[in-house]
């Protein structure tokens, strides 16, 4: 898996304005304050569940 890099980027790209309340925690959840905010995480099972969960909404940068 991409364990080995520890650390993945993260872009905000769509708005959460019209999404469920659950999908605008996640956002949160992950950091992101601005669209098209880019934000460094740990490369975790957690963190990429919570990508998983909102792909309409966030993507991998690299």
């Amino acid at each position: 898996m991409a364990e080995s890099t520890g650390k993945i980027k993260i872009q905000y790209y769509r708005s959460k304005i019209a999404t469920p309340v659950k999908h605008k925690l996640v956002v949160k959840g992950l950091g992101f304050t601005r669209l098209n905010q880019i934000v460094e995480r740990e490369d975790s099972p957690s963190i990429r569940g919570m990508v998983a969960a909102v792909p309409h909404l966030v993507r991998i940068v690299e």
